[in-house]
């Protein structure tokens, strides 16, 4: 399934660099307008094959396969259906990320570029059992604004056009989580940047063009 390899790739990619551990986490892309090839129940992120993906439909749930789609699903086909422009969802419990999203911590976007520019939208939610409508309806209602969003003490999911901007996104806010506990810790203070600066570099384009955010009511 030549449609999975990036996937493959991927889980592989973000487990070597701690972005994700054992089975906690799933990876889908957006094939069309009504499905998604998503990770399959259970599934370790790090030695993924072709046969631990499920072709699963966006809006019926119903899937191809012998293999249960992710128990996630449901949040990845909601924030589908919410945000027309998203191709690839990743959602893990990265160390650093998942220990700020354990506390009462705000993770700070204007620290250097890649956080200026791929945290620009995050929100966060409360904690709902993994799997559930609740945890689905939540972030979803949250994608509406944002493109990252912290689950409190859950995880993170993040949300691109691309798998790779994804993968960008999701490494930014564990670099980010990772500086601010160790800058705790050592008793750091940053040097923020200024907010009309942060605007300047978004809204020139002096890093990429900003992401713009399409959903649907």
């Amino acid at each position: 399934m030549d449609k999975a390899r990036p996937l493959i790739e991927a889980g592989r990619y973000i487990v070597n660099n701690h972005l994700a551990w054992g089975t906690s986490g799933n990876i889908s892309i957006r094939l069309d307008t009504e499905n998604m090839l998503i990770t399959a129940s259970g599934t370790f992120m790090g030695d993924l094959s072709p046969e631990d993906f499920v072709e699963s439909n966006i809006h019926s749930a119903k899937y191809r396969g012998s293999k249960k789609p992710s128990k996630e699903t449901p949040m990845h086909s909601e924030i589908y259906k919410r945000r027309s422009d998203i191709g690839a969802i990743l959602h893990s419990s990265p160390f650093y990320t998942t220990l700020i999203a354990c506390s009462k911590e705000t993770i700070l976007s204007n620290l250097f570029i890649e956080t200026m520019y791929y945290l620009e939208n995050m929100a966060y939610v409360d904690y709902f059992h993994p799997g559930t409508s609740e945890l689905a309806e939540a972030v979803s209602k949250q994608s509406s604004k944002s493109n990252i969003v912290i689950m409190r003490n859950h995880g993170v999911t993040v949300f691109d056009d691309t798998l790779n901007d994804a993968l960008m996104r999701l490494e930014t806010v564990e670099m980010a989580c990772r500086m601010i506990i160790t800058a705790k810790s050592a008793g750091v203070e940053f040097n923020k940047i200024p907010n009309h600066v942060v605007s300047s570099f978004l809204e020139e384009s002096r890093y990429k063009p900003r992401k713009t955010i399409n959903y649907l009511d």
